[in-house]
């Protein structure tokens, strides 16, 4: 189905072409995708995070559009 959703958020990120040629180059050598190799990445900065801050609950109010309600009505069915 082409427009079928994903399990999981997409975000499109904007970055220099050395960069991610960079980031190719790193995730190529360590079996991953560039996909993959990010996901990697933004894992062991979130596990940093909350090893120095603690865990994130969103209690403070912060709420990530993904858990919006307008989010949830957007979605097409």
């Amino acid at each position: 189905m082409p427009n079928a959703p994903y399990k999981n958020p997409h975000y499109a990120l904007r970055i220099p072409t050395e960069t991610m040629d960079k980031l190719k180059y790193i995730a190529a050598r360590s079996g991953r995708s560039a996909n993959k190799q990010i996901e990697f990445l933004i894992l062991q900065h979130i596990e940093a995070w909350e090893k120095d801050h603690g865990p994130i609950l969103f209690d403070d109010g912060f709420v990530p559009w993904s858990r919006t309600k307008e989010k949830k009505e957007n979605v097409q069915e």
